[in-house]
């Protein structure tokens, strides 16, 4: 029904400006400071010009132009010319100058200079409003596909996270631990954010680092007295940040400390805004050498946020990634959106 309502205003819209670019034309066609007023036969001699130009508009630039039929579109632009070269020498100048005009024939050239202004002006300006409208449908379709894309991506965190802690929550239970309801809790909170909070394209930059602390409060649970996890954020002013970008990061960071290390766990999160609104983002997290980490960097989910950081933010970040001394180091630089 959108569809058609669309359809209708856009044809609405067209048929508005056609009628308004007709009457200027049919203006600077008609104007004579020695004759003001408009005489009938510039009115039919108009008419003759306009619909050769409605017919190549509406006729041959669809089905034979933008088909890219180009001889065929030259031959009945060609046969069209020479109708209305007809109509105007053996029809229209018969009636209206019997004994002036139509007594002598100028000769093709001379009258296609009368043809060819009016035909060639509506004519380029229907393909130039084609082509807007073009233009505007396949920014509509890659606005579209941007989108379809970043759902896709947003969609393959949730189930990532999702696995690793609820084997986390079902290991405490199987224990019967006392921070079984704590895991719930905490779970149930990075749920609701995710579900309900980040369907948006941009969130506030404070919710994602309450979102942020609050996943690494449950996901510490599973370190205990194993190591240490670090979290510090300093933010100045209000701004925009893309939904689940900063947690993937450190997602990353637990699972692999985890994986490969059974003491000396090593975890530093730092989130700082300056004034301007450049965030810098800094996660660190220790790994041993003899675990497998040659894909560190390019597991599911930092290949993930860094398509979307693509789309998101076009020549508006830097990303690095450093493995040095058992450190696995990620940074990254943003230029945050300010909040209206």
């Amino acid at each position: 029904m959108k569809n058609i309502i669309k359809y209708w205003q856009q044809a609405a819209l067209e048929m508005l400006f056609q009628v308004v670019l007709h009457l200027i034309v049919f203006v600077f066609y008609a104007f004579d400071w020695n004759s003001p007023g408009v005489e009938p036969f510039e009115v039919a001699f108009f008419f003759n010009y306009a619909l050769v130009a409605f017919l190549i508009n509406y006729l041959l630039l669809p089905r034979y132009l933008y088909a890219k039929a180009y001889l065929k579109f030259a031959f009945f632009v060609i046969l069209l010319m020479a109708a209305a070269l007809l109509i105007e020498e053996f029809v229209l100048e018969q009636i209206y100058f019997p004994y002036t005009r139509a007594q002598k024939f100028p000769g093709v050239f001379y009258t296609m200079l009368d043809i060819l202004p009016v035909t060639v002006i509506l004519i380029g300006f229907k393909f130039a409003w084609d082509a807007l409208r073009k233009e505007r449908e396949l920014k509509d379709l890659q606005a579209t596909i941007k989108e379809s894309e970043l759902q896709f991506l947003k969609s393959q965190i949730n189930p990532h996270f999702l696995f690793n802690n609820m084997n986390n929550l079902y290991a405490h239970t199987i224990e019967q631990s006392p921070k079984t309801p704590e895991i719930i809790l905490g779970l149930s909170a990075v749920l609701r954010y995710m579900l309900y909070d980040c369907k948006a394209e941009y969130v506030l930059l404070s919710k994602e680092i309450e979102h942020l602390q609050n996943f690494i409060n449950i996901s510490e649970l599973q370190i205990e007295d194993r190591g240490s996890v670090c979290f510090a954020a300093d933010l100045k002013g209000d701004y925009h940040i893309a939904p689940l970008i900063l947690v993937v990061f450190v997602e990353n960071a637990f699972k692999h400390s985890t994986a490969s290390q059974s003491s000396n766990i090593f975890i530093e999160v730092k989130v700082v805004v300056k004034e301007e609104g450049e965030l810098m983002f800094s996660c660190i997290n220790s790994f041993e050498e003899q675990s497998n980490t040659e894909h560190l960097s390019n597991g599911i989910g930092l290949e993930n946020v860094q398509k979307r950081l693509d789309l998101l933010y076009p020549d508006s970040y830097e990303l690095t990634f450093k493995e040095e001394d058992n450190l696995f180091k990620v940074f990254l630089l943003l230029k945050l959106n300010q909040v209206a």
